[in-house]
């Protein structure tokens, strides 16, 4: 317990040796301790997860989404340590908050940014489905779109298809009628246009001769129908039509299964509106909710720091602080005189030293005087 008690301290920022002199201050720390750390533990799985996204797909995407994890939550457990060690208990309330305000909006940032990821996988299934309905929606869309330029492109061989299509349906029906009231006649069936006399008479062969040569008619303009559909499909196949389909079950499962970040962030975002595009109210409120419950745990520390009141630990350590300023500024007096000190000697000496100077030169000038006089 006293090494898991040192190390929350640590998390905590707190002077160690100066916390460890006051117990009652000793839990308060390491509640702040524990904060930190799980804070810098949430953001390293939600970069790890969110990394993991980004390489999906390569051999050393779970290698990446470790290292960057490790990485993500190391910065943000420095910075939360920084920003909650850095809050002088010392200082009046105003100067408190107005010292944490910074702390605090940067928390929050850091609380969005760690808690996306995380909604990422709360809401894993969900994005799923909505990713599904956008990949099918959009595949479908893509059709339709290739299928209008096509029909654009080759009008007229569409609307003389068309047209064939018409009038072969049109015949075939006709041929059938007529069939129909061949039998009728050959059967003995009255109607209006037939004798009610059962036999294969002159009308029903002169009827079934007429109707050999519709069949044979339609028989033709069949082939010219096939023909012409063939001229479509090929110049679909070349135009790549063919090879665009709706997504079966298993290539949707496949395509969310690799979505990236940014698809599954859009997915998420979506989640709170209907398909009709009103507000899904529930939905919205509960990645709402999720969001900020992260971002208020983010912010947690920095709200612990300032609610506590200011202990005897706080007291001990404006008191070192005072005692390492007054030391510091009786270094720098010290130092301050020794090179005074220093300085001055170096001038007396020097002084001396270009008096004697002087004074031997004014000497030899004045021998040299005397000798040539």
């Amino acid at each position: 317990m006293n090494s898991i008690s040192r190390f929350f301290w640590f998390c905590s920022g707190a002077h160690i040796s100066t916390l460890e002199k006051h117990p009652t201050e000793h839990n308060k720390y390491i509640g702040i301790g524990a904060t930190i750390f799980f804070t810098g533990l949430f953001a390293a799985l939600s970069g790890g997860y969110a990394m993991y996204f980004v390489f999906k797909g390569d051999g050393g995407a779970v290698f990446f989404a470790v290292l960057f994890g490790l990485i993500w939550g190391l910065a943000i457990f420095n910075m939360d340590r920084y920003i909650v060690s850095s809050i002088n208990k010392s200082a009046s309330t105003n100067k408190q908050i107005l010292q944490a305000t910074p702390r605090i909006l940067l928390a929050i940032m850091i609380g969005i940014v760690i808690s996306r990821p995380l909604e990422l996988k709360i809401f894993d299934k969900e994005i799923k489905e909505r990713l599904k309905v956008s990949y099918l929606n959009n595949q479908r869309s893509k059709i339709d779109t290739l299928n209008a330029a096509f029909e654009n492109k080759y009008a007229i061989e569409m609307g003389k298809l068309n047209e064939s299509r018409a009038q072969r349906d049109s015949m075939a029906s006709a041929i059938k009628a007529d069939r129909q009231k061949l039998n009728f006649e050959i059967f003995g069936n009255k109607t209006t246009e037939t004798s009610g006399i059962m036999g294969y008479g002159p009308y029903a062969k002169r009827k079934e001769a007429e109707l050999k040569q519709r069949e044979q008619e339609l028989d033709t303009l069949t082939a010219d129908v096939r023909s012409q559909e063939k001229f479509v499909a090929d110049r679909k196949q070349f135009d790549g039509l063919m090879t665009e389909k709706l997504y079966t079950g298993k290539q949707l499962d496949s395509l969310t299964g690799v979505a990236g970040f940014a698809d599954r962030n859009w997915a998420l975002g979506q989640l709170g509106f209907n398909k009709d595009g009103t507000r899904d109210t529930s939905t919205y409120l509960a990645v709402t909710f999720i969001g900020l419950l992260f971002i208020f745990f983010e912010c947690l520390p920095v709200f612990v720091k300032l609610m506590s009141s200011r202990g005897p630990y706080d007291r001990s350590v404006e008191n070192v602080e005072q005692t390492q300023i007054y030391q510091s500024d009786k270094e720098r007096e010290y130092e301050t005189e020794v090179a005074d000190g220093t300085h001055e000697t170096k001038v007396s000496t020097e002084t001396e030293k270009r008096k004697e100077i002087i004074k031997g030169q004014a000497y030899q000038d004045l021998k040299n005087h005397n000798w040539e006089r």
